[in-house]
């Protein structure tokens, strides 16, 4: 190569610009040389590049546009997250429960939650067990449970205070208390004989207890049912049979205490002439519940009760009643009717001392001779008719000695390996429906049954299946369907 114009040697620079300007490839495409800084050397041109480079850089290109699509993709998974948590949510939903199940669930998560708790009970029209809990955290493990959680103001230790209360400082004939769990609050009755200084002595009571306590007005008058019917017959009274039992082998019956107390012997009639049973324990006040030992040892005790219209419902368990729990009543006066259990562990002062404390509170209505009659629900065996006010026209409120509470005191037993003394009453657990073992309590039953809380096969049944077979309507109960012989 020759000298440039200004007699400098050649560089190896100006032979590569010769070279590409004389010889140019066809295949390659011109770069820009990069600009040298003001202050800096020129930087040397970039090669061009071959046909296989820009190959290479189209499958770039192309990879580039699939991570794009890639990220486009997870862009539209994070999009989806809430639909994704909304499923979720939505299968967390409060669950649709059955009575039973209900009272099995309710009772085990209150237990579970304790202090955090304040009373559920059982939406019959929604079919959902509502827990009352005091925070955000007891809801959460309400709701895992499949209960509808709803945060409320009163403890239950409040609310059993302000029934201590009213205990100590508003002891009057003619009202009743219980704790209702809808309202969250204790729900005092006043019949219609409280008036004058008594009315003033509840309001004194129950003024400085507001947001706790609600007080009603009752039309009627609370007393025991213990007048008339056509049922068992002792001590001048007419009262009805609840439920057959066991104890210890031998065939019984439960009535109510406040029976119990009047009649040492019971029979079908009125005459007295066809001996039937002989009190062996009864308890009133306080509580409710009487148990009639049958006087042939030989006698057929089958579980049902009669429906009044010539058929009978098997009664096979006991079970706990729990409010919002749907449940009939057979007595020997009104025949059979139905309604709600509205509170639990009422107390009622029915009068000259007479205070008895632990009822079940219904809207069912009942009459002067349903005393002693059977609540149930379904097949299981819930109460035995204690008292109220009003009646089957106007109706009014009735309260009903828990079954399950006699059973466990009279050491008997309802039906084969049923509820009765001994073997686990409580909150959980599997208990209820005899052989089932389908309700609250403890896995053994509630009392001494093996499986659950039983109830027998055939019950006390009505005027038919009575050895004197003197009517349909009657049994010696109205509650029963006759014990035959």
């Amino acid at each position: 190569m020759g000298e440039q114009a200004h007699g400098e040697p050649e560089t190896a620079t100006a032979r590569r610009l010769s070279v590409r300007q004389e010889d140019p490839d066809p295949r390659s495409l011109p770069a820009a040389a990069p600009q040298a800084g003001p202050a800096g050397p020129q930087r040397p041109a970039r090669p061009p590049m071959e046909v296989s480079q820009l190959s290479h850089r189209r499958v770039n290109k192309r990879t580039g546009a699939i991570a794009a699509a890639s990220a486009a993709a997870l862009a539209g998974a994070v999009i989806l997250l809430p639909n994704a948590n909304a499923s979720d949510e939505k299968e967390a939903a409060p669950r649709t429960f059955a009575g039973p199940a209900a009272a099995k669930t309710g009772t085990a998560l209150a237990a579970d939650l304790g202090a955090d708790a304040a009373g559920w009970y059982f939406d019959g029209e929604s079919g959902r067990l509502v827990m009352n809990v005091l925070d955000e955290e007891a809801a959460e493990t309400a709701r895992a449970k499949g209960a509808e959680a709803r945060i409320v103001d009163n403890s239950m230790a409040e609310l059993k205070a302000a029934t201590q209360t009213l205990s100590d400082r508003a002891s009057i004939p003619g009202t009743a208390w219980s704790i209702d769990p809808r309202t969250n609050k204790v729900s005092v009755l006043a019949d219609r004989t409280v008036t004058g200084d008594r009315l003033a002595e509840l309001e004194q009571a129950t003024d400085g207890m507001a947001g706790l306590v609600t007080v009603k007005r009752s039309q009627g008058e609370f007393k025991p049912f213990a007048d008339g019917g056509d049922a068992i017959f002792g001590g001048g009274s007419r009262c009805s049979l609840g439920f057959n039992v066991d104890v210890n082998g031998a065939p019984g019956f439960l009535t109510a205490g406040h029976c119990g107390n009047i009649a040492a012997a019971w029979t079908n009639d009125q005459a007295g002439a066809e001996p039937l049973g002989t009190t062996a324990e009864s308890v009133f006040p306080v509580s409710d519940f009487a148990l009639v030992m049958y006087d042939d040892p030989a006698t057929e005790a089958p579980s049902t009760v009669d429906l009044q219209d010539g058929t009978t419902q098997e009664i096979t368990g006991a079970a706990e009643a729990s409010v919002g729990m749907e449940v009939q009543r057979s007595g020997s006066t009104t025949g059979l009717s139905d309604g709600t259990v509205t509170g639990l562990n009422a107390t009622v002062n029915y009068g000259n001392g007479d205070i008895v404390n632990g009822l079940i509170q219904t809207d069912v209505c009942a009459e002067p001779g349903d005393s002693g009659g059977a609540m149930f629900s379904g097949t299981s065996a819930v109460g035995l008719t204690s008292g109220g006010s009003g009646d089957c026209t106007q109706g009014g409120e009735t309260f009903f000695q828990p079954v399950t509470t006699a059973l466990e005191a009279v050491g008997a037993t309802i039906g084969a390996g049923g509820a009765g003394a001994g073997g686990g009453a409580g909150a959980g657990g599997e208990a209820g429906d005899g052989a089932a073992g389908e309700q609250a309590g403890g896995e053994g039953g509630i009392g001494a049954g093996d499986e659950g809380a039983g109830a027998g096969e055939e019950g006390l049944g009505g005027g038919a299946d009575r050895r004197d077979g003197q009517g349909s309507r009657g049994g010696f109960s109205g509650a029963g369907a006759g014990h035959g012989s």
